[in-house]
């Protein structure tokens, strides 16, 4: 099995919904997210998948979030901006934008990280 990955970075203020504590206030975080592909082959010049292009796919989801209110943003009015809902969201995006895939490639996981300690991951 082969994986690559290719993280990114964006930064973004949000207020959790019904959450009791400091972290229902707007406030923001320097996110890290990264997306894992993985597959039993390579094409044949020898890629699972084009870094470039998966680079590509995250850097325009990113350029959608990157210093914005999350909770003004689609789906974010109504899903609740979590690191776990980030990591959901990031997983459809790129699932929505990847094409030239080789045979059983899929996303593996991706993880969001709201700081240098905690994250959350999605994967199917």
């Amino acid at each position: 099995m082969f994986q690559v990955t290719v993280d990114e970075t964006f930064s973004a203020g949000h207020a959790l919904r019904g959450y009791k504590g400091k972290c229902e206030n707007v406030h923001g975080h320097n996110y890290k997210v990264r997306i894992v592909l993985q597959g039993p082959g390579l094409d044949s010049i020898g890629l699972l998948y084009d870094f470039a292009h998966l680079k590509r796919v995250i850097r325009e989801i990113v350029a959608g979030v990157d210093h914005k209110f999350l909770n003004d943003q689609a789906p974010f009015d109504i899903v609740n901006p979590s690191a776990e809902n980030l990591a959901k969201f990031f997983y459809d995006e790129t699932a929505r934008q990847m094409n030239g895939l080789p045979p059983g490639a899929h996303i593996a996981r991706v993880t969001i990280w709201e700081t240098d300690t905690t994250s959350a991951s999605y994967w199917p």
